[in-house]
């Protein structure tokens, strides 16, 4: 049977023979877990067949892993102004098929996430729709223009969770200056797309040899560090906590770690596609594989996988950014940048853990705990009592070949098209609620 969406209410439910991976206790071993209502009410070794109490309905999940439902801390939902590529409800479809159970969207809407009512339109939308929780990032610049900044501390207040320009890195020092001094104030974040505008102009690849092998202008992976180097110094001048979104070359990595051992208030993330491909994905003009930043040689690859290993790049994001056909169906120049990824996050991301780069748990934690600490969500990537049941199960060993013509996401665009891969979840569930189960 093919996978079914559905939501259904919690009610007691208890899960034994379970594969417990709880990236805040940071075990990883046989358990099962009680969930009554919305909440988890227990969970541990001790919760057996044996000692579930009466009245719950029994799930055995033959040792299938049980975590902390997926947070994604960058992905584009495209509504309002894009319903064509994506809408709330659609994403949270696709959500529900990869394990993510909270979404944290950027700003670059239309009309552009910079004011309360725009907070406040998606926290309406998601709660509606009723599939993925969705936090926003608010804008830093008002329109996303890189010229005035936005009311931070209202939209803070309003809701939203970190600020960013969406995919436009915030090319003027005065504004990021200005956006880290004011999120101090409240312990904000500051998201940013690292690469040199001007640099970057006009590109359509990573530069080097296969770049001009096939005619396409390049961008240096320079044009990212470059940023990264610059806006450090804007972060220690401030104080401000700045988070770097996916970074994709070594010299970054390299960077970000010396400047974490220097103390500062600096994070970043990575996407699959970083860690999984290098720039010869490209090599037949694939537009499915043109991505911002670009895909990079296989020396950057290696780094970031590196880095992920070491701890320097702190989480995982599925950069999801769907693409209607028209804008794919392109000679590769003019071709969109970008990709779906809610489907492909945890597979690809499985991946660390089945070369032997890094535990089950790290990898889960990167996807879970971490993302959320960042973006200051309390309760989520935890198996811990009394929070909320937010929950994936998955197989982690079940292999599957990626078609994402098969993808609930209404763009099909994806650089992992014809993968074989391993791990598949088989449910999620959203405050109890089962949003997800394979085969029903």
């Amino acid at each position: 049977m093919s996978p079914a969406i559905r939501a259904k209410g919690a009610g007691k439910k208890a899960f034994i023979n379970a594969r417990l991976v709880d990236p805040v206790a940071q075990t990883d071993g046989m358990g099962g877990l009680l969930i009554q209502d919305d909440t988890i009410a227990k969970s541990g070794a001790e919760v057996t067949k044996d000692t579930v109490p009466e009245g719950f309905e029994i799930i055995d999940l033959g040792g299938a892993c049980l975590a902390p439902g997926l947070v994604d801390m960058r992905a584009q939902l495209r509504e309002p102004g894009f319903e064509h590529q994506e809408t709330i409800e659609t994403a949270g479809k696709s959500a529900a098929i990869g394990g993510v159970t909270t979404i944290i969207a950027l700003p670059n809407t239309d009309p552009v996430i910079d004011d309360v009512a725009g907070v406040e339109f998606i926290a309406r939308r998601a709660r509606k729709v009723g599939l993925a929780k969705v936090f926003v990032y608010g804008a830093v610049s008002k329109g996303i223009e890189g010229k005035e900044i936005t009311e931070m501390g209202l939209l803070h207040q309003a809701g939203a969770v970190a600020f960013c320009d969406g995919v436009k890195t915030i090319a003027s020092a005065r504004l990021l200056r200005q956006a880290l001094s004011y999120s101090t104030f409240f312990d904000g974040m500051i998201v940013q797309h690292p690469e040199e505008p001007e640099l970057s102009k006009g590109a359509s690849m990573n530069s080097g040899e296969l770049a001009t092998r096939l005619g396409l202008s390049g961008v240096s992976p320079l044009a990212e560090v470059m940023q990264i180097e610059r806006d450090l110094r804007l972060a220690e001048m401030t104080g401000g906590r700045l988070h770097f979104a996916h970074i994709s070359t070594g010299e970054s990595v390299e960077v970000i770690r010396k400047a974490k051992k220097r103390g500062l208030k600096v994070t970043c993330d990575t996407a699959p596609p970083y860690f999984a491909l290098n720039e010869n994905s490209v090599s037949d003009y694939r537009t499915f594989a043109k991505l911002s930043p670009p895909l990079r040689s296989e020396d950057d690859r290696q780094a970031i996988v590196a880095g992920l290993a070491d701890g320097t790049i702190d989480a995982i994001a599925s950069d999801h950014n769907p693409q209607d056909a028209d804008s794919k169906r392109l000679p590769f120049a003019q071709a969109a940048a970008g990709a779906v990824g809610f489907e492909t996050l945890l597979p690809i991301s499985l991946e660390l853990y089945h070369n032997g780069h890094m535990s089950l748990l790290d990898v889960i934690t990167k996807l879970t705990r971490v993302p959320a600490d960042l973006v200051r969500i309390k309760g989520a990537g935890t198996l811990a009592e009394g929070t909320a049941a937010d929950l994936v199960v998955f197989d982690p060993d079940r292999p599957w070949k990626i078609d994402p013509y098969q993808f609930h996401s209404k763009s099909k665009n994806s650089p992992f098209d014809g993968r074989l891969t391993q791990g598949r979840v088989l449910r999620t569930l959203i405050d109890g609620r089962e949003v997800f189960t394979e085969g029903s």
